[in-house]
């Protein structure tokens, strides 16, 4: 993957083929994030979360997609744990309660409909 640059978008171009892993890279002790589509109706981030890493629980007024990409995490929805592995997703549904934490080092997309 190309460094960013300022002339360089974030989003993803279109009619590009690339990796998914390859968007984001992992940095010690961090979560690292890159918003690649991003509409009115909705959002494509892609993540990278350092082992022991990850979002505390929160809520969302939509629906969101967890794709993971590579690694282990663990996504608590509603209180119930969610083990996922590369090549695995999980709905957190609009408005429950969700937490991140990366089991080993991963990647996932998450995609948001804000519908």
């Amino acid at each position: 993957m190309e460094p960013e640059s300022p002339s360089r978008p974030k989003e993803l171009p279109g009619a590009h083929v690339t990796r998914a892993s390859d968007l984001v890279s992992y940095q010690d002790g961090a979560v690292v994030s890159r918003e690649i589509v991003k509409k009115p109706t909705g959002s494509v981030t892609i993540f990278a979360f350092d082992e022991g890493q990850g979002l505390s629980e929160h809520t969302t007024p939509f629906d969101a997609l967890a794709q993971v990409v590579e690694g282990e995490a663990e996504i608590v929805i509603s209180g119930q744990p969610h083990p996922l592995q590369g090549g695995e997703m999980v709905l957190m549904p609009a408005n429950q309660p969700h937490a991140l934490k990366a089991l080993k080092r991963f990647k996932m997309i998450l995609t948001m409909i804000r519908s």
